[in-house]
């Protein structure tokens, strides 16, 4: 196929209790990964470097945000520096850490990665895989 997008996603959304806060936090954490608000709607706002890939907004059942226990949306980083600014970013604007910056090893041996819970308290991650020279 040409032009055949390498993803299997075409995009992902958390909810959130407090949408404009939400926006606010992830306007100045997702801009650390080159990413930016690319759409906003009442209620629902998407982020991505060119695409609309990721989506926080107001549930649409008009029932409360919550965190799907198991789940979390790993981002893409650049870098390890990346990552650190990441996770620097999303504990200025309020999140919480859930695994600093560093290798997990366990994950694979050229992973890179911390763990962040959003104002909701959703997981996201930003990844680094280090396939450079050892």
């Amino acid at each position: 196929m040409e032009n055949e997008n390498p993803s299997i996603i075409s995009h992902l959304s958390v909810g959130t209790n407090d949408f404009e806060r939400a926006v606010a936090f992830y306007d100045k954490v997702l801009l650390t990964l080159g990413c930016k608000q690319l759409m906003k709607y009442p209620g629902a706002a998407a982020y991505g470097r060119e695409y609309p890939e990721f989506w926080v907004q107001i549930p649409i059942d008009g029932k409360p945000a919550t965190v799907g226990n198991g789940s979390h949306i790993g981002f893409v980083a650049n870098s390890k520096e990346t990552v650190h600014a990441f996770h620097e970013a999303a504990l200025d604007e309020g999140g919480k850490d859930d695994g600093a910056p560093g290798p997990r090893p366990d994950y694979g041996e050229s992973y890179y990665g911390c763990f962040i819970r959003d104002l909701d308290g959703n997981k996201i991650e930003a990844t680094f895989w280090d396939e450079g020279p050892k």
